[in-house]
């Protein structure tokens, strides 16, 4: 296991495929580790040099004291490249990743070549969602997460998913029984507080966003609102719950594929 050392603690990481390859980035959902991206890392390790970490407060990664914000975890990914001597990469986040990535590309586009945003909105829900999910983590501990876990299933994917892949979506979804409350509750204030209706338009590295159809989370609107105020931006849309990189596979990681190597 790898882990870099920054001011408050570690960071968890792994990296995969050729090192002279360009690095791509991907950074995990709420209630995720690094091993949600496993479905893509084959196809990805053929093109790009692929460096995986759990967000702060998830995995093997550091539990600090809460509430973190947005641009917290941001810098995270900077000092995490830095240590890295990386001084430019591909980017890929879902969720609370999508909305690290739009930290990113407004505040350091500068270290990104090109940005994927996958599930994910400017904004993500409101406080009513946030607040009592917080009180209940912090107040019940794991019995939360566990009942967290139980209730994912039909967030994260589509029922004739999780009918036909019961292994898969029990993968992913363990990961959130795994996952410490109080990291788990300092980060959904992460995304309750992070906010970028305003800021879109600044983001000037090329962009992808991808939303899925049944995603009753982040829907495609939220995907669609980033997409019209980022000029250039491309958009596409996969038969999938909140985790399509997961439910949508091989598509997925094609089409990410071919935005990141077109020229």
């Amino acid at each position: 296991m790898a882990f870099v050392q920054l001011a408050e603690g570690e960071l968890h990481y792994q990296l995969d495929g050729p090192a002279d390859a360009p690095v791509l980035v991907l950074s995990n959902s709420l209630g995720t580790d690094l091993h949600m991206w496993d479905a893509q890392i084959a196809a990805f390790t053929e093109h790009f040099r692929v460096l995986r970490y759990d967000t702060r407060g998830h995995g093997k990664s550091m539990v600090t004291p809460g509430p973190y914000n947005i641009e917290q975890l941001g810098h995270d990914v900077l000092a995490l490249l830095d240590a890295l001597h990386i001084e430019r990469a591909h980017f890929c986040g879902l969720s609370m990743g999508g909305l690290i990535g739009q930290w990113l590309g407004v505040n350091a586009g500068d270290r990104l070549i090109k940005l994927v945003v996958c599930n994910t909105a400017a904004k993500i829900g409101d406080p009513s969602v946030w607040n009592p999910r917080i009180e209940t983590v912090l107040r019940d501990g794991p019995a939360a997460m566990v009942a967290l876990r139980d209730a994912s299933i039909a967030r994260w994917f589509t029922p004739d998913f999780a009918e036909a892949h019961p292994a898969a979506a029990k993968k992913i979804t363990d990961m959130l029984a795994a996952t410490s409350p109080e990291g788990y509750a300092a980060n959904c204030a992460a995304v309750r507080d992070a906010d970028f209706r305003d800021q879109l338009s600044s983001i000037k590295v090329p962009l992808l966003v991808i939303a899925g159809t049944e995603d009753a989370v982040t829907p495609p609107s939220g995907g669609h609102f980033i997409q019209e105020h980022v000029q250039g931006a491309e958009y596409v849309e996969f038969y999938a719950a909140h985790l399509s990189n997961v439910q949508a596979g091989a598509d997925f990681s094609e089409r990410v594929l071919t935005f990141l190597s077109a020229h």
